[in-house]
């Protein structure tokens, strides 16, 4: 059973199976993610990220498909399904061996997207406002800010910033960079830049078309309860249009997720190029990427869902909740 918006909730307004089903799945995904993130920081950061240890021992797929192949070469019955079962048990056996490398790599793409995001709307909301009620000059460059990012593509961005502008060298000197387990790179810092600037241009035009979308008798109303102009667009514009602007900042996440990898091309030891090292090192081309495209469904997948939980928890009933707006 559905609701208006389309959200699952059951029979008498209790959570359906399915979605129990979604959130077990993030609770358990974060968990391991969070607890593989502490163990390597606190309890082992000395030993190298290929060494560590995964917390399931690949040794228990790697005997079971030992063994399910030893009954196929022995003409089993469904010899052929026994084989296909064996290759299923070696990819889990290969995953579990990766999953350590691959959960450094999953750290840095999550602080690349949230810390891109969460700058990007700072930068992004003066833009959409400027758009939409500043004068003839403001407007010009935000229009020529916006458009300029939003029609080069983000790698030339960070080429030109790592690259071109050799940007690592100003940002090596900032407090804690290339050093320790946050900051281990100095590409980082620089992709981070690359990004909310990216990331600032498309979220001002989200922001501008749902500012757009506030009736303008809103302002009027401001204006005649003695707000100043400005004080109305903060206090009754603002608010209403960021709600609207959710399911556009929800789309601009998903697309930060899937963009840090091309942080990889500026040397960021992100998911992406983790999964690259790996498949360098043992040539499973194949099943490394596999493994790398689960962890980016599982992020775009939890992240998708906490933002609908989001945008339906800061929901005022009749301005910008899901499902109400014509």
């Amino acid at each position: 059973m559905t609701d208006r918006a389309g959200r699952d909730v059951g029979v008498g307004g209790v959570v359906g199976p399915r979605r129990v089903l979604v959130v077990g799945f993030g609770v358990l995904f974060w968990g391991w993610l969070v607890v593989r993130w502490l163990h390597d920081w606190v309890l082992v950061p000395e030993v190298n990220t290929s060494d560590r240890e995964p917390f399931v021992p690949p040794a228990l797929f790697e005997a079971g498909a030992t063994r399910l192949q030893t009954l196929a070469a022995r003409g089993a019955p469904g010899a052929g399904a026994l084989e296909w079962s064996a290759g299923g048990l070696e990819f889990l056996a290969f995953g579990a061996r990766a999953m350590p490398a691959l959960a450094t790599g999953a750290w840095l793409t999550v602080v690349l997207t949230v810390v891109s995001i969460l700058l990007g709307l700072v930068i992004a909301i003066p833009l959409a406002v400027a758009r939409t009620y500043g004068g003839a000059l403001l407007r010009w460059l935000a229009l020529m800010y916006t458009e300029f990012v939003r029609g080069t593509p983000l790698l030339a961005q960070l080429f030109v910033l790592y690259y071109g502008l050799n940007a690592s060298r100003v940002v090596v000197a900032l407090p804690g960079v290339g050093r320790g387990q946050f900051v281990s790179n100095t590409a980082i810092p620089v992709a981070i830049i690359g990004f909310v600037i990216n990331s600032s241009a498309y979220q001002a035009e989200y922001i501008r078309s749902a500012l757009q979308s506030v009736d303008p008798g809103q302002l009027t109303a401001a204006r005649s309860v003695g707000l100043s102009r400005l004080e109305g667009i903060r206090y009754v514009v603002l608010p209403q249009g960021l709600r609207y602007a959710i399911p556009g900042w929800t789309n601009e996440l998903v697309y930060l997720v899937k963009y840090s990898s091309l942080a990889a091309f500026v040397t960021v030891p992100e998911l992406f190029r983790a999964a690259r090292n790996i498949s360098s090192n043992t040539f499973r081309v194949l099943d490394i990427f596999l493994w790398a495209a689960i962890l980016y469904l599982a992020l775009v997948l939890s992240l998708s869902v906490a933002m609908s939980r989001f945008e339906a928890a800061v929901a005022v009933p009749g301005v910008g909740g899901p499902g109400e707006r014509d």
